[in-house]
């Protein structure tokens, strides 16, 4: 039996010898960057200014994989099937990671167990904007007239489930208020309608709606991060403005699939840190309205843990339901 004991533990010495060794190689091949959305929107963007950065600092090409559909879901369900060796990373991002799980009923994966956290990229908030033509000029009077009127406030979202959509029912809920829901297909669609005064009031990602602030064509309320934003510096937040303790932000995170050697997710940590240091991807992260909030894996996870909560509950109170 002492033998058997001693053969095992050197079985086990020698598999953490050659993860070792791996983990000392890699990356030896291109890696795959899956991204749950179709190209051109700011989660590809972000994807693609990591990916380059990473692609020089690795030694290795990092391909951005675009896959959209259902919320994201569709790609996520593809990626925890992944051979868990570092050549297939996934962008992690709260639409997909704290919404879809609760939002669709067969999501197909379960964001506390079948991801090993890589790290944040950082977070984007949004601003809470209206045509000038509507009456109320701060947050506190938009409360006042939607508990004056329930239900005659319209919003409009970038989708059912979006974080356009989720933030206005996470404000209804804290407010005590009833806003209208009216989805379209992107926050495109949602600006032209704003714009044109068919819709009231949005809330919207924070690079879509800075021009057409800057020129008074709308008016910003608030945005929805705990703190002032850099791209639009002179608008308060929700919570100073009305609502203590609001904050509904985009959270960007690289992830790998469940298994992965915790040598390679410690490196892949180690060059995303880095890469939130440079001048220049901190510099394009702005012109998307991100942020950087570099991370340990443990932090990123619980961070998604966090989110999920908060973002289910907002989900099942609300009763929402995917389209």
């Amino acid at each position: 039996m002492p033998s058997l004991r001693r053969f095992f533990v050197g079985l086990a010495a020698i598999a953490a010898l050659v993860t070792g060794v791996h983990a000392q190689e890699y990356p030896t091949r291109p890696i795959t960057l899956i991204v749950p959305f179709p190209p051109g929107g700011s989660t590809s963007v972000v994807a693609r200014i990591i990916a380059e950065r990473l692609s020089a600092t690795l030694g290795q090409q990092v391909i951005v994989d675009n896959r959209g559909g259902a919320g994201g879901t569709i790609a996520a369900r593809a990626f925890v099937n992944a051979p868990p060796d570092g050549y297939t990373i996934f962008l992690g991002y709260s639409g997909t990671i704290s919404i879809a799980p609760s939002l669709y009923p067969n999501a197909g994966f379960d964001p506390r167990k079948d991801f090993a956290p890589i790290g944040r990229i950082g977070s984007a908030p949004a601003v809470l904007v209206v045509h000038p033509s509507f009456p109320a000029r701060s947050v506190a009077e938009l409360i006042a007239l939607a508990k004056e009127k329930p239900g005659s406030v319209n919003f409009g979202s970038a989708g059912v489930g979006s974080l356009t959509h989720i933030a206005a029912e996470l404000f209804a809920s804290m407010a005590g208020v009833k806003l209208m829901h009216i989805p379209y297909k992107g926050s495109g669609p949602v600006l032209t309608d704003l714009l044109g005064g068919h819709i009231p009031m949005s809330f919207t990602p924070i690079p879509v709606a800075h021009g057409p602030v800057a020129v008074g064509m709308l008016r910003a309320l608030a945005v929805t991060s705990a703190t002032r934003t850099a791209l639009l510096p002179e608008v308060p937040t929700v919570a100073e403005t009305g609502l203590p303790g609001y904050e509904a932000v985009l959270r960007y995170g690289l992830l790998a699939p469940k298994g992965t050697p915790r040598p390679i997710v410690e490196r892949l940590n180690k060059e995303l840190r880095a890469a939130l240091q440079s001048e220049e991807v901190l510099k394009r992260l702005a012109t998307e309205g991100a942020e950087p909030l570099p991370s340990t894996p443990e932090e990123y996870a619980a961070d998604i843990d966090q989110e999920e909560t908060k973002w289910s509950a907002i989900v099942k109170a609300a009763g929402i339901k995917p389209e």
